[in-house]
C-alpha cells in the first residue's frame, strides 16, 4: 500500500470525528486506531525495524494532510513521530522491542519534556533522577504531555543523577507511579490530551536513551529537527483547511438581491487569492526546510 492510500484511510476517519473531538475535547481514539492500522506511525522509521522508510518531505505531506482533517489527531501523530525518531537515534538497551513496536503501531509514543519549573524551556528540566539499587528514581512534574494517559510509552527528560546534565528515558505507560495530574482546556486542538503529568517512577538504567548526560545533544540532533518540521506541517494543514473552508463558504453564500455569490466580489476574490498565495509560499518554505534535513547547508 502506498503512502497516499494509507493517508486516505486515516484522513477519512479523522475528518468524520473531528468536529465532535474538538467540541467535546475527547481523545480521537478512532483516528489513532486508524493511524496504528495504516502503518503511518512508522513513516520515517527504517524499513529494517518495520517502518516505511520515508523522508522529511513525505512526513510534511502526511502530517499536513491529517491536520487538514483533524488538528488534534495531527498533533498526536507528530508527537509520536518525534518520540519514535528519538528512540531510533539512541535505542534504550533495556527495551529491545520498543522501536519495532513504535514502527508497526503496537505502541503509541509521546514526548514528556516541558516542566512546571522551566515552563516552555523544555530543554532545561528541573526534575532530577536519583539512583538506587534497582535503577533510577524519577520525580518529575510535566507541564503538558500530548496523549497524556493515552500513549503507551513516554520519552521523558530529567536531570542526570550525578551531574547537571540531561538524561532521556523511555518510560512504559504501565509503570507504577505515572499519573495524569490535571485537565487540558485548550482553546484549540482540544482533543490531543495535552494534560500535565506526574512521574514518580522507578525504571532500570537500561531504559535510558543514549549515554548518561547525553539528553541535551539528543534533543538537538533528533528531537528538534523532526518536531519543528512536523509542527510547521501541522500549521500548513490547518491553514489549508481554513482556506478551503473560506472558498466553500464564499462560493455558497449569496447576495440574493444581486443573484451572485460572495466569491464573485472582487474584494473577496482578492483576499482568497492572497490567502492561497501565502499558503503556497509557506508550504514551499516548509519543504525547503525538509530538504535541509536531508542535506544540511
Amino acid at each position: 500500500m502506498d503512502l497516499q492510500a494509507r493517508l486516505e484511510s486515516v484522513v477519512a476517519v479523522a475528518r468524520e470525528s473531528a468536529k465532535k473531538v474538538d467540541a467535546d475535547a475527547t481523545f480521537p481514539a478512532a483516528s489513532v486506531t486508524a493511524l496504528r492500522e495504516s502503518g503511518l506511525l512508522g513513516i520515517t522509521l527504517p524499513v529494517e525495524v518495520g517502518g516505511l522508510g520515508a523522508g522529511p518531505h513525505e512526513l510534511v505531506d502526511a502530517i499536513s494532510s491529517v491536520a487538514g482533517a483533524c488538528g488534534s489527531t495531527a498533533m498526536i501523530y507528530l508527537m509520536h513521530v518525534s518520540a519514535a525518531m528519538t528512540v531510533a537515534a539512541a535505542p534504550p538497551p533495556g527495551l529491545p522491542d520498543l522501536l519495532p513496536a513504535l514502527a508497526n503501531g503496537d505502541v503509541l509514543g509521546s514526548l514528556a519534556f516541558s516542566e512546571v519549573g522551566s515552563r516552555s524551556h523544555f530543554w532545561a528540566p528541573v526534575s532530577k533522577a536519583r539512583r538506587n539499587r534497582a535503577g533510577m528514581l524519577l520525580d518529575a512534574r510535566k507541564s503538558w504531555v500530548t496523549s497524556a494517559g493515552e500513549a503507551d510509552v513516554y520519552v521523558t527528560s530529567t536531570l542526570n543523577a550525578d551531574a547537571n546534565t540531561v538524561d532521556i528515558f523511555a518510560i512504559p505507560a504501565d509503570s507504577p507511579g505515572i499519573s495524569v495530574s490535571g485537565d487540558w482546556r485548550g482553546m484549540g486542538l482540544r482533543g490531543n490530551a495535552s494534560n500535565p503529568m506526574t512521574f514518580d517512577v522507578e525504571v532500570p538504567e537500561s531504559y535510558r536513551l543514549g549515554d548518561a548526560g547525553g539528553g541535551f545533544d539528543l534533543m538537538l540532533q533528533a528531537v528538534m529537527p523532526w518536531f519543528n518540521l512536523g509542527n510547521a506541517a501541522v500549521s500548513v494543514g490547518l491553514s489549508q483547511a481554513a482556506v478551503d473552508a473560506a472558498v466553500r463558504h464564499t462560493s455558497a453564500a449569496k447576495l440574493e438581491h444581486l443573484d451572485q455569490s460572495l466569491s464573485a466580489l472582487p474584494t473577496i476574490r482578492a483576499q482568497l487569492a492572497k490567502m492561497s498565495i501565502e499558503l503556497s509560499s509557506t508550504r514551499s518554505y516548509v519543504h525547503q526546510a525538509a530538504s535541509r534535513l536531508i542535506e544540511p547547508a
